[in-house]
């Protein structure tokens, strides 16, 4: 249903274009146009400390190509969005020896991102297709060589400059290693109806009935000191979340403007979310229901040219619910992407479960912004994944003074601890990720 009403979409806009649009119009949609894009080189490797699972390797060049008319019919234009990527045969023939959640096991995928028809005027966007979201539970996820997309309907008012109200209705998918949409997400296995989505937690069974995707309403508003969110997303066939951020920032006119940031979750899903129904585990722990709670905190300030921040979590234990309370998230489990407080380059409360984590985080900018360092650690308690800390660095190297948009960035993250093979065998890993990007 969602595939012909993209087709539905863009019959209407060609049937506009054919029927009402002035030759002005369509010059000013071609001379107007905008294509940009990056270049992506990326090279990932997982160094194990157990004997027991071999370390892990891949490297993936890209190319990310977006294109958008200018507006015609008042407002109307179009966006595509391509990729192409290739890890030029270096991949292992060993598939455990592989970093699949880079781009998959296979050695080049391609396909398209976005495919739009979208409407600005009046303060209102509406873009109908496969597109990027802006919602904290639903975004691009874009860690890796691809970023996330979605076939849905987004629809977005601004009440004033800095405050809007967005609504969204999602059908399908397309996960950073998948070449396609597709009515699953992070829960599903790996090559559930065709698809090639790595990197993801995979607890439902094969069988599995496919999902229907996710409505959503959110509002958002920006000043020079306030910053807050408020969503409520319905994950059809899953669960229901509500969720609120919000963060106040105290400006001195001195190097130090401190801040504090608060949030809250609540989810519930019945008998009729599929991991119900399906007596899926999380954690080794079914259940008749879905329910989360989670709140956190982050306090923070500058520090001249860098800044600091103290962040804690807790995800409440809920018991009879599946994975015993565990927050349910399908389109950022196992990618360590949610918008957590304490969540880290490899993992959060969200693959982790039940229990607490706090987050200390330093980072500094040199040579005028050019040059950034950050370091975090992060402590996680938890009662089905034990205790575990991940020490975390990130040197990003801005060259524009060489090459205007090249970036040079290399992170590096060690998790120690943990039970229940929180890391293979109980042991510890480490992630490391160089990554050479180059936007034009």
């Amino acid at each position: 249903m969602s595939k012909k009403l993209l087709v539905v979409m863009c019959s209407a806009w060609l049937a506009g274009l054919c029927g009402q649009a002035r030759a002005d119009d369509l010059s000013d949609a071609l001379t107007q146009a905008k294509v940009d894009g990056e270049l992506r080189a990326y090279d990932f490797s997982r160094w194990y400390d157990s004997d027991k699972t071999p370390d892990a390797h891949a490297f993936s060049m890209a190319a990310l190509i977006n294109a958008q008319t200018g507006a015609f019919l008042g407002g109307f234009s179009v966006g595509v969005s391509v990729f192409s990527a290739t890890s030029l045969g270096t991949h292992s023939d060993t598939l455990a020896k592989i970093d699949t959640t880079l781009a998959g096991p296979n050695n080049s995928i391609t396909g398209a991102s976005q495919a739009f028809l979208q409407f600005q005027n009046y303060g209102v966007l509406f873009r109908g297709g496969y597109q990027y979201l802006d919602n904290p539970w639903m975004g691009n996820n874009d860690s890796r060589i691809i970023p996330s997309s979605y076939n849905a309907v987004s629809l977005a008012y601004s009440i004033q400059d800095n405050w809007k109200i967005i609504g969204i209705r999602e059908f399908e998918w397309k996960s950073r290693t998948s070449t396609g949409m597709f009515k699953d997400n992070l829960y599903y296995p790996s090559t559930y109806d065709g698809d090639s989505m790595y990197g993801n937690n995979g607890s439902l069974p094969i069988t599995a009935p496919k999902v229907n995707g996710t409505w959503s309403v959110g509002t958002t508003y920006v000043s020079d000191s306030l910053k807050a969110e408020a969503w409520y997303n319905s994950f059809l066939d899953l669960t229901r979340m509500g969720y609120l951020n919000g963060s106040y920032t105290f400006h001195t006119d001195t190097p130090f403007n401190p801040s504090v940031a608060l949030q809250y979750l609540n989810e519930n899903g019945g008998g009729d979310s599929v991991l119900v129904e399906t007596h899926t585990k999380l954690f080794g722990e079914a259940g008749d229901r879905v329910r989360a709670e989670a709140w956190g905190a982050d306090v923070g300030t500058t520090i001249f040219d860098g800044r600091i921040d103290f962040a804690y979590n807790k995800l409440n234990h809920e018991d009879g619910a599946v994975g015993g309370g565990a927050l349910i998230s399908p389109y950022t489990s196992n990618y360590g992407t949610d918008p957590l407080f304490t969540t880290s380059m490899i993992r959060g409360l969200v693959e982790t479960g039940p229990g607490h984590a706090w987050k200390a985080k330093a980072m500094y900018n040199f040579f005028n912004k050019q040059l950034q360092l950050v370091a975090a650690y992060a402590k996680y308690d938890t009662d089905y994944r034990g205790d575990s800390h991940d020490l975390y660095f990130d040197i990003i190297y801005h060259l524009d003074g060489w090459l205007k948009g090249l970036t040079l960035r290399n992170r590096w993250e060690r998790s120690a601890g943990g039970i229940d093979n929180l890391n293979p065998n109980n042991q510890a890993f480490t992630y490391d990720r160089v990554m050479i990007s180059y936007k034009f």
